[in-house]
């Protein structure tokens, strides 16, 4: 392999020829061997650097013309577009197990910027902390990455998966409009409710999943770029955070605001904790939802058999014919990867000491897994299971008139506690509620024909 000779404050290092990266990415590649190629800073954070950097130019450029002159300007927005659009997804190697405050995930973004844009001038016109870095620190780029990045991934990966899936369920809600079937609490036999009914609970919790989801997304939208080092804002000329974020917003399509504390933004991650707590919750209903869905379709013969769902692939290497339900059970467990990803995002949270958080490279890799796993989840449910979702309408009707919970509307006529002789009666003698209560006197058959009718008690 060919190499050439990098430098920083430090001194020399050998770089990679075909690498655009410098010496400070360099170090950290050779230093941090955790995960290496595995466990990479997310690409979401890369991309969010493009953005950053690019809006921190155009600051630079209207704040402070005589240092960000025209030509640097032309030349790295022009690198910064090659980051964002993903084409220097290579010369981004480190690994998200480095310094807790992203610095050297910032310098890779520097040095990457500034050489790529010195090859387009043809010339060394550009460098990685007087230019690409000018008016900031990593102290609080890395924070803004976090918030820019978490703000594109819930708006235009996870919150589209969820609609996709609420849109799904309300057709199946129309389209099984009028069966009732059996309800069930604590696992156990309970008054009837309508099939339409059951999916319409699943539906409004996604529905106030993304409600609580788009709540957290402004408080993300403030963003830390700005306070520098410790919130001070120094060495940042005057207006460049709110002249920074106008420009983040017009290169994304999405309102960013400066955060009016630095201080806090540099060192508090609630929002962060706030919006994974919102993801957390949409994980907890789709665990729910998964689990209805695999407990409804079970069987085919020995367990409930209500609904089918598709079959898409053999499901053992033993048993023939065997299909298993799959597709929930990649959302569990996805669901149960969200819930500790919480943890992990709420204990490095609290770590903040003094001006700075240095735990936020794995609050990101948490929260960005956390979003990109539950929108591709809920994109696989959609398509291989919940779209081919039918009700068992046989099996329904014969579970709803089996059950003895059909009892509930004899109450108002012959008051509890004989309604509940009757059911242990028809329990214990495996006969019908009709017939229970009319051998104990209680109506005759023309009275409970007249009262009872399962389909009208939802």
């Amino acid at each position: 392999m060919d190499y050439r000779i990098e430098h920083d404050s430090m001194g020399e290092v050998r770089v990679p020829a075909d690498k655009y990266w410098g010496a400070q990415t360099q170090r950290s590649h050779d230093n941090f061997r955790i995960g290496a190629g595995i466990e990479t800073m997310p690409s979401e954070i890369i991309h969010a650097f493009g953005i950053l950097k690019k809006a921190a130019a155009r600051a630079n450029a209207s704040l402070k013309p005589e240092k960000m002159t025209e030509e640097k300007l032309s030349v790295i927005e022009k690198a910064c577009d090659e980051v964002i659009e993903g084409r220097l997804a290579d010369h981004f190697p480190l690994v998200v197990w480095q310094t807790g405050s992203g610095t050297q995930s910032n310098m890779n973004a520097n040095e990457v910027i500034a050489n790529v844009a010195n090859s387009f001038a043809g010339k060394k016109l550009c460098h990685p902390n007087d230019d690409i870095n000018m008016s900031q620190s990593s102290n609080d780029t890395f924070p803004t990455a976090m918030h820019i990045s978490a703000v594109l991934a819930l708006t235009e990966k996870l919150l589209p998966a969820v609609e996709r899936l609420t849109a799904s369920f309300m057709k199946l809600e129309e389209e099984n409009r009028g069966i009732v079937k059996s309800g069930r609490t604590h696992l156990q036999d309970a008054v009837p409710v309508s099939f339409s009914q059951e999916i319409s609970g699943w539906r409004s919790s996604l529905e106030r999943d993304a409600a609580l989801i788009k709540l957290a997304i402004q408080p993300l939208s403030e963003l830390a770029l700005g306070g520098t080092a410790v919130g001070t804002g120094l060495n940042a000329p005057e207006g460049f955070d709110k002249l920074a974020a106008e420009k983040i917003s017009e290169l994304t399509g999405h309102t960013f605001t400066a955060a009016p504390n630095k201080f806090h933004a540099l060192t508090s991650k609630d929002e962060l904790v706030f919006a994974h707590g919102a993801v957390k919750a949409l994980a907890a209903d789709l665990m729910k939802i998964a689990n209805d869905i695999r407990w409804l379709a079970s069987g085919p013969r020995l367990g409930l058999g209500e609904i089918h769902i598709p079959e898409n692939e053999p499901g053992s290497s033993i048993m023939p014919g065997k299909v298993n339900p799959t597709q929930c059970e990649q959302v569990t467990m996805v669901a149960v990867q969200v819930m500790g990803n919480d943890a992990a995002v709420g204990f490095a949270a609290s770590q903040g000491n003094f001006e700075l958080n240095v735990f936020m490279p794995v609050m990101a890799y948490n929260f960005l897994q956390s979003v990109r796993l539950l929108a591709e989840s809920m994109v696989s449910f959609t398509d291989n299971c919940v779209c081919g979702i039918t009700a068992n309408r046989e099996k329904m009707h014969s579970n709803l008139h089996n059950s003895l919970m059909l009892v509930t509307a004899l109450n108002p006529y012959i008051g509890y506690e004989k309604a509940a002789k009757t059911a242990h009666t028809a329990y214990e003698k495996n006969i019908t509620l009709r017939e229970a209560c009319t051998s104990l006197g209680f109506l005759t058959e023309e009275e409970f024909d007249k009262v009872f009718c399962p389909e009208k008690m939802v």
